[in-house]
């Protein structure tokens, strides 16, 4: 009579606790670098009672930003805290409104801006292609 041998079999369990260090790795490093990937202007916006326009979330809107100081920001891309001309405005934007005709085109104008910089900027941004150029504001700080 042979010894009987005894034929293990494979081990079918996968270890998953290093797939879990790598994961917790990429999740502290995403909860640091979020927010220093939101960048923007520092625009002291105007409050108004107006109700807030619908936003389809398929389109997204051209934001144009104009600071305290009269300087233009296209909020699109990476390039957005550094202050461009408003001829360079006006190209950055017609190209992108040749590419998605109906993009909504809105302007952030700080409270303390001339008037004029800011119909400036509208005017542009309709001779550039955009029918219809909305305005950002604050709702208005409750008493």
């Amino acid at each position: 009579m042979s010894p009987r041998r005894s034929r293990q079999a494979p081990m079918s369990e996968m270890n998953v606790v290093p797939y879990i260090d790598v994961m917790l790795v990429l999740l502290v490093i995403f909860m640091i670098t979020a927010p220093m990937l939101t960048q923007g202007v520092d625009v002291d916006l105007p409050s108004t009672d107006a109700k807030p326009l619908p936003v389809d979330a398929e389109n997204e809107p051209l934001i144009i930003s104009v600071d305290a100081n009269g300087g233009y920001f296209l909020e699109v891309g990476e390039d957005r805290s550094n202050p461009k001309s408003l001829q360079k405005i006006v190209s950055e934007v017609s190209s992108i409104l040749a590419e998605r005709p109906e993009a909504n085109v809105y302007v952030r104008g700080d409270e303390h801006v001339r008037y004029g910089t800011v119909i400036r900027l509208m005017s542009s941004l309709q001779r550039a292609g955009a029918s219809e150029v909305g305005l950002i504001t604050d709702p208005p700080e409750e008493e």
